[in-house]
């Protein structure tokens, strides 16, 4: 039997669609500082392919993990 890959889900905001299938995705996560024992908040910026950009900035989305898709884009909007 063949394993299948849990591919990951994240969930995020949308903060540029200038360019063509493509938008930017801004995910925050709080972490906890090992030392000081303080939850720090870790942002991330994710390309994510947007077949036609039907998405606007402001919207929430959830991408998931994919192939690459080019360079650095290797998630998709669902």
């Amino acid at each position: 039997m063949e394993s299948q890959k849990k591919t990951r889900i994240l969930k995020g905001k949308i903060v540029s669609d200038k360019m063509k299938d493509t938008v930017v995705v801004v995910v925050n996560r709080y972490v906890k500082h090992p030392k000081y024992k303080k939850f720090i908040l870790r942002q991330k910026r994710y390309k994510a392919h947007d077949l036609g950009n039907t998405r606007k900035i402001g919207e929430e989305v959830s991408i998931a993990e994919c192939r690459p898709i080019s360079r650095d884009k290797h998630f998709r909007v669902i």
